[in-house]
């Protein structure tokens, strides 16, 4: 397999050669207040989920959703830093919880703090993912890897270690919000309906490498085919049939639904266009005891995601987060939802 290094690898910015890829509808790009680049996807019918892959994207269902303005990469650190330099806002990460809502945790556990990776020496079982996720003190967005660490040199990279209420809060400053699940998984697809990932059905097509997923044993063996052991800059990989970036892989992004089976929904009249998932108290897994807390659905999978684990590098995976967490591999990226014409003077 090859990779490239850095945006030489796309600098025609078009999709990877010999990669099947949907005709691009339109690439009209817009500047929102906080200066990024939208796209607009039109809308359209796909067939949404998946039969052959894992429980939770079951069963495959035919939606339809309205045409939106879309990120075309996910939100960056500096875009990030942006609005925490406008506001003043401190994310989760970095204030302490409150006992309140954790009335079981032991006190050593309630300062600012968020989960990290951390590569174990040998192979471990993938039954414990205790083996390989920490909850490090001093972790946020700004020290994605614990307190010794920066961002000094990550200004392109996606913005990490971001709970539900801080996406919620710099939406609210940029004026937009989050895709649905079936927005995002529709212009994740780019055109390609019912295909394995977001460029085709082959992983690795002509050997290419086209998403930062794991190469190698998970958790253990990186060997980095990619060149990459964390997060990557935002657009390093080929767009795209939409021109949108890192739609897989790098880092999960947050939706705006809460978390549902997808057998409550399909086949129903009523949510076939359009669709927004369950109810929030639904969301809220009955196994977990003690803390009620209410679940999204994120999308994409990460730099973590392998053939050997969480094979969720497709654009049906799903997976289901709860509100309060943040980690070093979800992110997100927004949606304008507006006609097609007259926003550019926004």
């Amino acid at each position: 397999m090859s990779a490239q290094s850095g945006r030489e690898r796309h600098s025609g910015r078009e999709p990877h050669a010999g990669v099947a890829a949907a005709p691009l509808q339109s690439r009209t790009v817009v500047r929102d207040r906080a200066h990024r680049d939208m796209v607009w996807i039109p809308g359209g019918s796909f067939l949404m989920g998946s039969d052959r892959h894992y429980p939770e994207e079951r069963p495959a269902h035919r939606v339809s959703v309205d045409g939106f303005w879309i990120d075309r990469f996910e939100v960056s650190n500096a875009e990030f830093a942006r609005f925490v330099g406008a506001t003043g806002y401190v994310t989760m990460a970095e204030r302490a919880p409150d006992a309140a809502d954790y009335p079981d945790a032991p006190p050593e556990l309630l300062v600012p703090a968020s989960a990290v990776f951390r590569q174990p020496s040998r192979r471990v079982s993938l039954s414990n993912a205790y083996e390989w996720w920490d909850y490090v003190p001093g972790a946020d967005w700004r020290h994605p890897r614990g307190p010794e660490s920066s961002i000094e040199d990550l200004s392109n990279h996606p913005v990490v270690h971001v709970a539900l209420a801080d996406v919620e809060a710099y939406l609210a400053w940029a004026g937009l919000e989050l895709p649905t699940e079936a927005e995002w998984e529709f212009a994740a697809r780019g055109g390609l309906d019912g295909k394995e990932f977001a460029w085709g059905d082959q992983l690795y097509p002509a050997g290419h490498t086209l998403a930062n997923t794991w190469q190698g044993e998970f958790p253990y063996e990186n060997v980095k085919i990619d060149g990459y052991e964390w997060t990557s800059p935002v657009g390093t990989y080929p767009p795209n049939g939409y021109g949108l970036f890192d739609t897989i892989g790098n880092v999960w992004e947050w939706t705006a639904d809460w978390y549902q089976d997808h057998r409550a929904s399909a086949g129903s009249c009523c949510s076939s266009m359009n669709p927004k998932g369950g109810g929030r108290e639904e969301s809220i897994d009955p196994a977990v005891v003690g803390i009620r807390m209410p679940r999204r659905v994120i999308k994409g999978g990460s730099f973590l995601c392998a053939p050997n684990y969480c094979r969720r590098y497709r654009p049906a995976a799903r997976l289901a987060q709860a509100i309060d967490t943040s980690t070093c591999h979800v992110g997100f990226r927004c949606v304008l939802r507006a006609p097609e014409s007259g926003i550019a003077a926004r």
